[in-house]
């Protein structure tokens, strides 16, 4: 029962951080429009920042503590469906560090990226998601 019920908060803890990945490319976007200086920068500052630091990543720790505690329990570190959702979930995490780089540059009104660039990338969680949702759903290998 203990690891259905780790299994629960892996997926809540997952659709977490999947929301914030999501959200906050689109607040880089509102932020990259925005006139510098203006208050509509320093608001986008502040939900950027708390977006990120007590949403995002707590989520992400924990879907990564749950997920590798299952994995163990579950036995799947052997699978082969199992190994690229991992290197999926890396890239994921790294995209989540990505994003990091963006709000520490926004925060020091760095503006590195056009609001189209960041509307491309807010693609990049929705595909990862896909591609692991199917790995954990269909098991193809």
């Amino acid at each position: 029962m203990l690891y259905e019920w780790l299994k629960a908060l892996h997926v809540i803890a997952l659709i977490a951080w999947m929301a914030a990945l999501l959200y906050l490319p689109r607040l880089f976007v509102y932020h990259a429009e925005a006139l510098p200086g203006s208050d509509r920068i320093a608001a986008f500052k502040v939900m950027e920042r708390r977006l990120y630091k007590a949403i995002m990543t707590p989520a992400m720790i924990a879907t990564w503590v749950l997920g590798l505690y299952l994995a163990y329990e579950g036995g799947w570190f052997k699978a082969g469906w199992f190994h690229a959702k991992l290197t999926l979930v890396i890239i994921l995490s790294g995209f989540h560090g990505f994003l990091g780089g963006e709000l520490r540059r926004l925060s020091a009104d760095k503006i590195n990226h056009s609001p189209r660039f960041y509307r491309i990338i807010n693609e990049v969680p929705t595909v990862l998601m896909i591609l692991i949702v199917i790995l954990v759903v269909l098991k193809p290998f």
